[in-house]
């Protein structure tokens, strides 16, 4: 077990914490209760039930067809498996941006039927109204400006956001009002460095950087990308801090052969 584990259960209070004392963040997202329980016991300290999971658990091309529904059943898990790491539900795309009652309606489903800590939204000043009615409401929540995959058809595509000064502008500001707002963190994703260290500074809650440079108070991947399963997908913020894919393959193959040839399960491995 790794000796970053804590036994007191992280909080949005000790975040804030963190970043005063200028101690880094590790956040990463998670979907099941056994990789997260790995996780947990790791000593991470957020794990994002993402709306990646679109992606890497269902198999969509983007984000957006993931529901509620989903979101619930796949947080459930992490939850039951995290006793250090502060847990985290995106809410996926249509479930916040209808109206501000359905917004808070939707954010304290979630909460109440999955045990999460918080939700994440993606979006600045337009979606304002809805995470100042959230938080009234006693419901944690974490910002996320950049690249939002939720608004790729809008955007074009995943390029770099916030290149241009008047983007830049805008997301600072926004940012500054999700601060305002009371959201305990922000992710920053896929912005110029430089662009992030000045948010960072500008803001009192922490911020999480994907592919934002490292001055951020912390840093979030996807699981499945950190680990190397996703073959074939390497954009230049992301580091494979393993490579499983192949071991995984091998060790199927290796079953395969052993029960096509019948040497699994031999005399020690029956009853």
């Amino acid at each position: 077990m790794s000796v970053h584990v804590q036994n007191t259960r992280m909080t949005t209070a000790k975040l804030r914490q963190m970043k005063a004392n200028g101690e880094k963040i590790a956040m990463l997202t998670s979907y099941d209760f056994t990789l997260a329980r790995l996780l947990d016991e790791a000593g991470i300290d957020l794990l994002l039930v993402g709306d990646s999971a679109s992606n890497v658990v269902c198999g969509n091309a983007t984000t957006l067809p993931v529901t509620v529904d989903e979101m619930i059943f796949l947080t459930k898990g992490v939850v039951r498996a995290a006793q250090h790491a502060l847990v985290i539900c995106d809410m996926p795309f249509g479930s916040y941006q209808v109206s501000e009652q359905e917004a808070v309606r939707n954010a304290m489903r979630i909460l109440k039927e999955s045990g999460c800590d918080a939700v994440k939204l993606e979006g600045g000043e337009e979606i304002l109204p809805a995470i100042r009615h959230m938080i009234q409401a006693g419901v944690p929540v974490m910002g996320h400006l950049g690249l939002t995959p939720q608004s790729v058809n809008q955007f074009g595509g995943y390029g770099l956001r916030a290149k241009e000064e008047a983007e830049a502008e805008k997301l600072l500001h926004d940012a500054k009002l999700l601060d305002q707002a009371g959201c305990f963190s922000i992710v920053l994703e896929k912005i110029p460095a430089a662009l992030a260290e000045r948010v960072t500074k500008a803001v009192s809650c922490p911020v999480i950087g994907i592919g934002a440079g490292n001055k951020c108070d912390g840093q979030v991947l996807v699981l499945h990308d950190m680990l190397g399963l996703n073959q074939g997908f390497k954009p230049k913020f992301l580091r494979y801090f393993a490579s499983l894919a192949e071991p995984i393959k091998t060790a199927v193959d290796t079953y395969i052969e052993a029960v096509k040839e019948g040497s699994f399960p031999n005399e020690e491995e029956s009853y």
